[in-house]
């Protein structure tokens, strides 16, 4: 069954911005390189931007509850499609609203239902991110940025599925709330960004699970021509749900790391365009009762000043 949407792609993937550094080169680097790490993310002289990104992912196997990698057994396939829309808005100075409102598909097939195809619209999004200190504006002291979301259970949940395999379940049925500290910082044309993200969802049928934790780590090169070049990785860890009671589900907590290597092309000063591979390594230890996918995105952006 598809997962929930990652808490860190739906709080960073529009907010995480900065509005202002000192000089000319490191305006560059932050501006690219923050905008390959997260694609929505307005840059200096931009006031807003809206944009559409695509993801496509095919699942490789899973992780079960020790950790241990197994493959998709014989016959069994799933493809996951989304289109994330999304725009992001200045209020002030160093502050900025976003929404995100993604549609998501699933085509799942086995040796003994044939395959199946569903979706519909996901679990949107809206979050805001404030920046007390800004990447650069001191040699010393990074950046520091305090993001806030919530993630509306728009979507289709599982019990509402009709679906044969589930194929038309595109949310949770939770109210989700996230909030993060992000610290960036540049050095010449290299952007460094260590983003902590914290998530809470509300109970569902006397059942809540646990407090999920991600943690990113990522880094960017810009070129003097606006295009960039950026590799990070998330792990994302929850602990067991908790049942009517407050007893803990055994064996529920999960863990998932996630790679990822993305470039951005300035295909004009209103326009950009960027591209992304991401893997979760279908290797033991990297996940827990969770499913492996690695696939690609495509995302294309216009911008006002």
């Amino acid at each position: 069954m598809r997962r929930p949407r990652s808490t860190l792609i739906s709080l960073t993937a529009t907010v995480c911005a900065v509005v202002c550094v000192p000089t000319g080169a490191r305006a560059q680097s932050c501006c690219a390189g923050g905008s390959a790490v997260t694609p929505g993310r307005l840059e200096l002289h931009e006031d807003a931007l809206v944009g559409m990104q695509v993801r496509a992912g095919t699942d490789l196997g899973s992780y079960d509850v020790r950790g241990s990698y197994a493959s998709s057994p014989s016959g069994a396939t799933e493809y996951d499609l989304e289109e994330d829309l999304f725009g992001a808005v200045r209020v002030l100075p160093r502050a900025q609203v976003a929404l995100l409102i993604p549609l998501v598909e699933t085509q799942r097939q086995t040796r003994i239902d044939g395959g199946h195809f569903g979706g519909g619209v996901g679990d949107i999004n809206g979050s805001v991110r404030y920046d007390f200190l800004l990447a650069g504006e001191s040699r010393v002291v990074p950046g520091i940025a305090l993001l806030a979301g919530l993630t509306l259970p728009t979507g289709r949940p599982p019990e509402s599925a009709t679906a044969d395999l589930l194929v038309d379940v595109t949310g949770v049925g939770a109210w989700q709330a996230n909030v993060a500290l992000a610290l960036e910082q540049l050095y010449g044309p290299w952007l460094f960004n260590a983003t902590g993200i914290v998530a809470k969802r509300t109970s569902r049928f006397g059942e809540t699970l646990g407090t999920q934790f991600t943690l990113l780590a990522a880094g960017a090169y810009s070129f003097s021509n606006g295009a960039a070049l950026s590799l990070s990785v998330s792990y994302a860890f929850e602990g067991d749900a908790t049942a009517t009671g407050g007893a803990d589900v055994p064996d529920s907590a999960k863990h998932l790391t996630t790679a990822t290597l993305s470039g951005l092309w300035p295909l004009d000063d209103k326009w950009r365009l960027l591209g992304g591979l991401f893997v979760e390594p279908p290797i033991s230890g990297f996940g827990k009762n969770q499913p492996t996918v690695s696939g690609l995105t495509l995302t294309i952006i216009r911008s006002w000043s």
